[in-house]
């Protein structure tokens, strides 16, 4: 399979807004992308296409080889891992669950532990926990973790079917400082794995070196794409959060000056 993700030509339209507008997009084997933009730009709709929550009103869209309208949606949905705030709606069922259950709930793609695992399975619930340096928290329920241990746990669970597509929609959302880069540097372990990282945020000093390229939405439609070294300019980026910005790169990572202009 050479083509991960493949947008061609998708509008999506709804009560008859126009929310996006023409967007082609191409993952290939081995990328990692971000999805950059404000909030109110489309990207969260853009998730739900691929994800196959919602269809585009003109355009297709073929996610892992499956073209929508011609694959079963359901088995699909098993090889995308998806970590959104969206999922907070579940912290009820998820509070009195230790962190090893919620890892181990991503198997049946469930919010509470109802199903038999075996001791393999277990066994890749551990080694899950290891490799996000979540050991510690073993026998914890998961009321009691902090907002960055609750991320990572559900990054985790996202992790336990072995997905080709991990979804992260602005996962250091109310993390302090140190926790966001905590959480930053486990995408290295996620690339390790095998999966394609989607990343999806406001902030470019987000995108670490896991990421290969940036995808760049306003209003709905895309001001660039491609490499992020390429794409990420002063002009693009001005573009995009519609102010006059400037970009500075520290140690392979770009970071924000916002120009400040003379009255």
């Amino acid at each position: 399979m050479t083509h991960i993700v493949t947008c061609r030509n998708v509008t999506f339209k709804r009560d008859g807004q126009q929310v996006l507008n023409d967007i082609n997009w191409t993952i290939n084997q081995g990328e990692h992308w971000c999805i950059l933009g404000l909030n109110g730009s489309g990207k969260t709709t853009l998730l739900n296409l691929i994800n196959g929550y919602a269809f585009p009103t003109t355009g297709t869209i073929s996610v892992l080889g499956n073209e929508f309208g011609k694959t079963n949606l359901p088995n699909l949905r098993k090889r995308i891992g998806y970590v959104s705030s969206s999922l907070d709606r579940f912290l009820h069922i998820m509070q009195n669950e230790t962190a090893e259950e919620i890892v181990a709930s991503g198997k049946y793609a469930s919010f509470g532990l109802y199903e038999h695992l075996s001791d393999q399975e277990w066994l890749r619930v551990n080694d899950i926990l290891e490799a996000l340096r979540l050991q510690h928290l073993k026998g914890k329920s998961f009321s009691v973790l902090s907002q960055g241990e609750k991320r990572r746990v559900l990054i985790g669970r996202a992790l336990m079917n072995n997905p080709d597509i991990l979804i992260l929609d602005e996962p250091c959302t109310g993390l302090d400082v140190l926790t966001r880069e905590e959480l930053i540097n486990v995408m290295n372990e996620i690339s390790a794995r095998g999966s394609h990282i989607i990343y999806v945020t406001h902030h470019i000093e987000e995108i670490s070196d896991v990421i290969t390229n940036v995808l760049m939405v306003r209003d709905g439609e895309v001001i660039g794409s491609g490499r992020k070294d390429e794409v990420l300019t002063n002009e693009s980026l001005s573009a995009t959060f519609k102010l006059p910005v400037s970009v500075r790169w520290l140690h392979g990572r770009p970071w924000l000056n916002i120009s400040i202009q003379a009255n």
